[in-house]
């Protein structure tokens, strides 16, 4: 979504670098973003730019990329996949009717029906999902009526439809989902894990230094005492610190970054293990997820060779991490390989990452930019690569 205001990233952009006395060319060098598409920033022609450009920029210009940008910067999702979930966002806001005591839900039964869809969440199956989520949704809302233990029911599963929602960009979706399941929050570690998950949210829409508040805020609070704390205190404080070092490396703030990951790796020894809480995936945690995480700081960082150093290490059995986890990871490989040139490897590694995850990829647009750079330093496309661009809704 484009910053319309007076003061669109393109003019903060142009009143930073004359500041810093800085020219076009010279913050290009800098930066490694292209002169023509400073100029197009600082002229008002394009006022949308990734997170990434913006944070390389920001890095040259020796300041925050908050203050570089305003709002978030990734994309919303198109037209086609908001009527195809249209069903879902309309059952997240629709009063639903009294059905009578005959008919009425009960905790056995919405129970069993959310462990049967945790698959499809935990799969990215996100085409079972569509049919099945309005009416599990209207459920639980009927069950949290009637009796205060369908409230846990509720908020689980309205934390997962936001995650769902995150994962297809329908960030407004996400955040009145997450609301109301931070209503919803029986106890602090449901109120962490729900406020993990909306961090990565902020994350998404490039709210860094509130998404950075909110998890330092949050594990503060969470903090265990790590020699007798359980693994759900471990998991809801290790995520909220992996999220504010996720905040804090895309905002040029490395030392607090590494700081936040040296804690969440703590929690991970002290864990063990990768180890689900409940059951449930979005709260896995353990060595491996901070390992992913160190990847991804690196990535941001700009630094391949680390992270293939680093990807070369982490385990590839065990428990899988969730697809905004482990395939992030993949796709952080692939552009570390695309970096380094070697653009063979980079595609192989896509089209593993498209074989596991058919319905996510095509919701990654760092999947899209990492195939485009690809294609772009070859003289032929194959039709594997043709149909991956297809896919990925990328002209070639």
């Amino acid at each position: 979504m484009a910053d319309n205001g007076p003061d669109h990233i393109g003019e903060r952009l142009r009143d930073i670098r004359k500041r810093r006395r800085l020219t076009q060319h010279g913050l290009s060098e800098a930066s490694g973003v292209s002169v023509s598409w400073i100029r197009k920033l600082e002229q008002g022609e394009q006022q949308d730019t990734r997170l990434e450009t913006a944070r390389k920029l920001a890095a040259a210009l020796g300041v925050s990329t908050t203050r570089l940008i305003a709002g978030h910067l990734e994309d919303e999702a198109d037209e086609a996949t908001i009527e195809r979930w249209e069903p879902v966002r309309h059952a997240l806001t629709a009063p639903v009717p009294d059905r009578g005591a005959d008919q009425a839900p009960t905790v056995e039964g919405i129970s069993a029906a959310l462990t049967a869809a945790l698959p499809l969440f935990s799969g990215d199956r996100f085409t079972d999902l569509r049919p099945v989520l309005p009416a599990l949704l209207r459920d639980a809302d009927a069950l949290a009526r009637l009796n205060p233990r369908g409230r846990h029911l509720r908020g689980r599963l309205l934390q997962l439809t936001g995650w769902l929602m995150v994962q297809t960009r329908q960030f407004d979706a996400a955040e009145a989902a997450l609301t109301r399941a931070t209503d919803d929050a029986v106890d602090r570690l449901d109120g962490a894990a729900i406020a993990s998950t909306r961090c990565w949210l902020l994350l998404r829409r490039g709210q860094l230094a509130q998404a950075r508040a909110v998890a330092e805020r949050e594990a503060d609070d969470a903090e265990p005492r790590l020699s007798r704390a359980t693994p759900a205190e471990l998991s809801a404080w290790g995520w909220l610190l992996l999220r504010a070092s996720a905040a804090a490396v895309r905002d040029n703030e490395p030392d607090i970054a590494t700081d936040t990951l040296r804690l969440a790796h703590s929690a991970a020894v002290a864990m063990g293990r990768e180890f689900a809480p409940d059951g449930d995936f979005l709260r896995a945690f353990g060595p491996v997820t901070v390992a992913l995480k160190r990847a991804e700081n690196a990535m941001i960082a700009e630094e391949p060779d680390r992270v293939l150093s680093l990807a070369a290490r982490i385990p590839a059995g065990g428990l899988r991490p969730t697809s905004n986890n482990r395939n992030r990871h993949l796709l952080d490989v692939a552009r570390a390989h695309v970096m380094k040139r070697r653009h063979t490897e980079a595609f192989g590694v896509l089209q593993g990452v498209w074989a596991d995850a058919p319905e996510w990829l095509p919701n990654q647009h760092y999947a899209r930019d990492i195939l485009g750079d690809i294609i772009a330093k070859r003289r032929t496309v194959t039709p594997e690569m043709q149909s991956m661009a297809d896919a990925l809704g990328l002209p070639v």
